[in-house]
């Protein structure tokens, strides 16, 4: 299964104002064992988003384990994003106290007390993209990953480590 083998469910979440919990229980999603948090950041709000569904409309979704891992803050540092996406990260880094600021009060009390994000981001192994690729890229936090490269080139305060799920083969 793949992005657009999802394209009926996208049109039904857009036409009804389907809600999450509607949406995750949707017999189509039923062969994925997705963390919630996975399945809302991924397909709910960006499974129809059409850059976004370009760079990923090969990746076979049943073929994606989910876990939480802590990622150190250095490999953060160079991973790449998407091919729509790219130059993303780089321009949110420019000014990292700004997208904190356009954030909800929370997120950047929180990079504050814990030099983390809110939420963990989605990360996704490259060989699940191409086989000979290596490492680790950006699926969906592009700007979480953005301020805290800005937040390292600033010297704000980081943590050494980072929350994120990753898909793995």
């Amino acid at each position: 299964m793949n992005l657009n083998d999802l394209g009926p469910l996208m049109v039904r979440r857009q036409d009804g104002g389907l809600s999450f919990d509607r949406f995750r229980a949707d017999p189509a999603l039923a062969v994925l064992p997705w963390p919630d948090d996975v399945l809302k950041d991924f397909l709910f709000d960006h499974g129809d988003n059409g850059a976004f569904v370009n760079d990923y409309a090969d990746l076979d979704l049943c073929d994606i384990t989910w876990q939480l891992e802590t990622i150190p803050a250095a490999d953060f540092h160079s991973m790449p994003t998407g091919q729509s996406d790219a130059g993303l990260i780089e321009h949110v880094a420019q000014n990292p106290v700004h997208w904190v600021k356009v954030r909800r009060p929370e997120v950047g009390r929180y990079w504050e007390e814990h030099g983390t994000w809110l939420r963990p981001p989605l990360l996704i192994d490259r060989r699940l993209l191409d086989r000979a690729a290596s490492g680790l890229q950006v699926l969906e936090g592009r700007t979480r990953v953005g301020v805290l490269r800005g937040r390292l080139r600033e010297q704000l305060r980081v943590a050494s480590d980072h929350q994120a799920w990753v898909g793995r083969p």
